[in-house]
């Protein structure tokens, strides 16, 4: 069952071909992976996707409803989450106070914010702190947390919104390597139990080729390739664009989790 339909997805700037003609799906619990060199276009398709940009032409389909047009607040309503390559958090809140601003937002209780605030879904709250093993920071004020934390703090914040599509925007930028393994093996440990489905870009190819289910590649725009992690490594056409020839990803251990 796809959950996400791309179809002829097309973006310039002025005379500069962003995106061209990029076509994919997203299956319900995939967790897939965009690559490509800087400037390939990833971040204008995620842009696309919910609706930070509106493409010159193309379709973008959730569950078989269109979302081209749809403002990006009515995307998110649908299901679309996203979490950035800089964190946002509310700095001088707690993480509990965090998470807890994210549920009453969902639940569109914004209204009685001031009276009732840190009363309200405080279990909730703590549940998904649990699930990303944040519970024993849940009073600390998030400006006291390392970076790998806020960052797992951002994916509680994207989780309480229930999404059924998440899109993960270079998630483990300005990580120690350590860091990154850690929250992308506890993404992949939530996608696999929640069935949510994730596209991420990423620069680490071991993230990538560790826990991928799928890849595909842009280069200048243009999807050049798409297939497993074995699929992807053997790829003529990826080894010149991407690295500009030779064995690509030949210092990465990883394989990818089919």
């Amino acid at each position: 069952m796809n959950v996400l339909e791309v179809r002829g997805l097309s973006k310039s700037f002025g005379g500069i071909q962003a995106v061209s003609d990029v076509s994919f799906d997203l299956g319900e619990g995939e967790f897939l992976a965009l690559i490509g060199p800087n400037g390939a276009g990833k971040t204008t398709c995620f842009n696309m996707l919910n609706g930070y940009l509106k493409p010159d032409r193309g379709s973008v389909k959730l569950g078989g409803r269109e979302l081209i047009g749809v403002k990006p607040r009515r995307i998110w309503r649908m299901g679309v989450g996203r979490t950035f390559q800089i964190t946002e958090t509310f700095r001088s809140m707690t993480v509990l106070e965090n998470v807890q601003m994210a549920l009453i937002s969902h639940h569109r209780e914004t209204g009685n914010l001031f009276s009732r605030a840190t009363r309200m879904h405080v279990d909730k709250a703590m549940s998904l702190l649990e699930t990303i093993s944040m519970a024993d920071y849940a009073n600390r004020a998030c400006s006291e947390l390392a970076y790998g934390d806020l960052k797992r703090l951002e994916l509680a914040v994207a989780l309480a919104h229930e999404p059924k599509l998440l899109l993960m925007d270079e998630p483990t930028a300005g990580m120690a390597p350590s860091e990154r393994i850690a929250l992308m093996a506890l993404t992949a440990e939530i996608v696999a139990r929640e069935r949510l489905s994730v596209i991420f870009t990423e620069h680490d190819m071991d993230v990538v080729f560790a826990h991928s289910h799928r890849i595909i590649v842009l280069n200048r725009g243009e999807l050049i390739a798409e297939g497993t992690g074995d699929e992807i490594r053997a790829n003529p056409h990826v080894q010149e664009v991407y690295l500009g020839g030779g064995t690509v990803f030949e210092n990465t251990g990883a394989t990818a989790d089919a």
